[in-house]
């Protein structure tokens, strides 16, 4: 594991790298609006990837490492991420670009633009809790790329089955909530829980290339 530091037009921004010995693809992945890359399902994935040549880059983004608590504007998150892009893809490797939540919203706006092989959003933010009529199914819609949707069962900002059909695949983690949590009484442990994401994951990257 290591730590790059990257200047973007939008702030400082910190890559952190988990590297696979072999690896054949990139995944930059990004936290979410409230959170940083310590939540569960990233830490996962970063375990998880690198085993399956899968080198996992941990994307903050700026707001974040200059300790602030809120997130900036989407555009301002838009920003940061096309800063960090030079650095992900100089390894020369397809790179999958990746997010929970307002970073999956992030990596679904980018993709085309940036030539990435392949969107991953975690927990994507389909509408504000209890506001369905805001949809945000658009940014995902229009991602471009073969997306594959992570979501929980009982995801306030979206269940799996609000969402439209389109180009894309979607799991979905029984009883998870919008931060993959389950609640004691689930049919599922938590350690289950995130050996679906992982399990998924792999198994998605390796059509991938």
């Amino acid at each position: 594991m290591s730590s790059e530091i990257i200047e973007t037009d939008a702030g400082t921004a910190r890559i952190t790298w988990h590297q696979a010995k072999k690896a054949r693809l990139v995944l930059a992945v990004s936290h979410g609006a409230g959170g940083g890359i310590e939540a569960r399902d990233l830490q996962a994935l970063a375990a998880a990837l690198p085993a399956h040549g899968v080198t996992v880059a941990l994307v903050e983004q700026p707001w974040r490492v200059a300790g602030k608590k809120v997130a900036p504007a989407p555009k301002t998150l838009d920003v940061g991420w096309r800063g960090i892009w030079p650095a992900v893809a100089k390894p020369g490797l397809p790179v999958i670009s990746g997010g929970r939540s307002a970073g999956a919203r992030v990596a679904c706006r980018t993709a085309a633009e940036l030539g990435a092989a392949a969107v991953l959003a975690l927990s994507f933010p389909l509408h504000p809790p209890g506001r369905p009529e805001k949809s945000r199914a658009g940014e995902l819609l229009a991602a471009g790329v073969p997306t594959l949707v992570v979501q929980g069962g009982n995801d306030p900002f979206g269940k799996p089955a609000e969402f439209p059909e389109g180009a894309f695949e979607l799991v979905e983690v029984p009883y998870g909530d919008h931060g993959f949590a389950v609640p004691k009484r689930a049919e599922i442990g938590q350690d289950e829980a995130l050996e679906i994401i992982t399990g998924r994951v792999v198994e998605w990257t390796r059509t991938l290339g």
